[in-house]
């Protein structure tokens, strides 16, 4: 403890700079920690299907019509929060969001983080990345 102590006095620049690396790096694992909602891709989305996730679809009721992902619920946007009532029982499994692009599906996991879903992701690119690696989609 005593040579810890010198070393600080002596190296005061190189103590400093080590322990604000560590705050640095602390506070971004706790950052990622909080944050329950994360972004997947296409491949990794029917990973987790395959395994049970649900996939909620965000988008309105109309574009849900021209093409969706199969097995998707459609739960619009702008009611997330009062459908998360309706989807209490998926708080614990994991929840798969989508949108056209991912942005309003980031939203929509962010939300649901909040009200307390245990794992929920966004699908990065939504639809559109969908689309681009060619995996198929449902009309209707």
């Amino acid at each position: 403890m005593d040579r810890l102590l010198e070393y600080v006095n002596n190296h005061a620049f190189l103590a400093g700079a080590a322990v604000l690396a560590a705050v640095v790096a602390l506070g971004y694992e706790l950052r990622q920690r909080a944050n329950a909602s994360a972004t997947i891709s296409p491949s990794g989305a029917v990973r987790l299907m395959n395994d049970g996730a649900v996939l909620l679809d965000v988008r309105s009721a109309n574009q849900f019509k021209d093409g969706h992902i199969a097995g998707a619920r459609n739960v619009p946007a702008d009611q997330i929060s009062d459908g998360a009532k309706s989807l209490e029982k998926l708080k614990d499994g994991a929840v798969i969001a989508c949108c056209d692009n991912g942005t309003t599906s980031a939203a929509a996991t962010r939300t649901l983080a909040r009200l307390g879903f245990k794992s929920v992701y966004n699908l990065r690119g939504g639809l559109a990345a969908w689309r681009q690696d060619n995996l198929p989609l449902v009309k209707g």
